[in-house]
């Protein structure tokens, strides 16, 4: 059942007014913040937030590094590439442990594909560029043992995906939900790398590959553990909502936009991408540490000693709100 959340006293908070950036609010990837959202569960915090979506993940980065947002949205592996660059950020609460990614090949472009080595030549479409979709792609082709320039990576965005491979205008693609569960419905796809389940993820990238976080720039951790820890207990509330929730209280919590008009096909991707889900906003040590091992793998220039991976993340708020709400 959708219900009111129950207000309780706060620790005074550093910033209760904030900003959070995040590229594409209605992607699953980021379904425990529009819970959190909808729900209440950052007000009963103390907090108000000004939630701004942009089209692309990189965008939303790019605004907490101009100062137009506190707080980050985003894929934890921005936090180890801004380490790189000498720059501290921390991830504080996980909101996906899976990438939410499949990779399909056209069942009309390639009706006879039996390996990866079939698409030398071909059309791959990616979400955007430097995207989780992207690296998926280019981690199907190196299997391979095919480079990015042995194809022809397009960016297609999820609105025009679909008509993209109903038209023959590429003959693979790598994206997120609703598009994929849309496409294996009428058999236009078969699915080849799949990380919406964990066990298709370390198949995909040889071990766990955390999504979706929040994080930003580790100084305004440190000077706001009230504030931070207030976010974190609203996504861990919601995932721990997201456990039980039944199809019903879903579709009533999610903003009617959401759903591209086919509630059932919502209810089906979601079905997908349900294990992706972090169960209680903690980062596993080892899926922190894996995930540089494949940023290096396909970034000569990534030096991997230089980066320290503790520092880019905190399990301690997140520890917090599992034992309140014991998600």
């Amino acid at each position: 059942m959708v219900g009111a959340p129950v207000l309780r006293a706060q620790p005074r908070l550093e910033k209760s007014r904030l900003t959070v950036a995040v590229g594409g609010k209605a992607s699953f990837l980021h379904l425990p913040l529009t819970i959190a959202d909808q729900l209440g569960y950052f007000r009963s915090e103390g907090l108000s937030l000004d939630i701004h979506d942009v089209t692309h993940p990189q965008r939303a980065l790019d605004l907490v590094l101009e100062g137009g947002a506190e707080v980050c949205a985003g894929r934890f592996e921005h936090t180890l590439l801004l380490q790189a660059r000498g720059m501290a950020h921390q991830a504080f609460v996980l909101e996906a442990r899976a990438p939410q990614v499949a990779f399909g090949v056209s069942t009309r472009s390639l009706p006879a594909y039996r390996s990866a080595a079939d698409l030398k030549g071909k059309r791959i479409g990616v979400s955007e560029p430097g995207s989780l979709a992207h690296l998926l792609a280019k981690l199907v082709l190196a299997r391979a043992g095919l480079r990015p320039e042995d194809v022809a990576l397009v960016e297609v965005g999820a609105g025009a995906a679909v008509t993209a491979i109903r038209s023959g205008q590429i003959d693979a693609l790598a994206q997120f939900e609703p598009v994929m569960t849309t496409l294996e419905q009428r058999a236009e796809v078969r699915i080849v790398s799949d990380t919406r389940t964990l066990k298709g993820t370390i198949e995909a990238f040889g071990g766990p590959m955390p999504a979706s976080c929040l994080h930003a720039p580790t100084e305004f951790v440190q000077r706001h553990p009230a504030t931070c820890q207030a976010l974190a207990n609203g996504i861990v509330h919601a995932l721990k909502w997201l456990q039980t929730a039944g199809p019903g209280d879903l579709l009533k919590a999610v903003p009617e936009g959401y759903f591209l008009s086919d509630r059932a096909l919502y209810l089906a991707a979601f079905n997908k991408v349900r294990e992706a889900m972090s169960p209680d906003g903690l980062m596993p040590p080892e899926a922190a540490r894996h995930a540089l091992r494949v940023l290096a793998s396909m970034d000569a220039g990534l030096r991997p000693e230089r980066i320290d991976v503790e520092r880019a993340y905190t399990n301690e708020f997140a520890r917090r709100a599992k034992g309140r709400f014991r998600a």
